[in-house]
């Protein structure tokens, strides 16, 4: 199994970057049912106004290429454009558990 983990940095205001996050997390949140190499999804919104990041999601599959497959998927693409225009940084991480 394979755990992917994903931070992003909004941009706007601490009112705007919740908006988009909230509406992000909906959109993530629905994924598993659409996607079938995708066994779990959760996703959390900071609540610590002294920390820098604003949503982080955990996403578990099979294998590395399930997270490519997953990736590529037009309901994943489709969640990610969500945050097109409010993105200032993405980390991620990838691993086996």
């Amino acid at each position: 199994m394979v755990k992917h983990i994903v931070a992003f940095k909004l941009t706007g205001t601490d009112a705007e970057r919740r908006e988009v996050a909230e509406r992000f997390k909906s959109a993530l949140l629905a994924l598993p049912e659409q996607i079938d190499v995708l066994r779990s999804m959760e996703v959390g919104i900071n609540e610590n106004p002294a920390e820098q990041w604003d949503v982080v999601l955990t996403a578990v599959v099979d294998t590395l290429a399930d997270v490519e497959t997953y990736a590529k998927h037009p309901a994943h693409v489709a969640a990610a454009g969500l945050l097109a225009g409010h993105k200032e940084a993405r980390a991620c991480v990838d691993y086996t558990f």
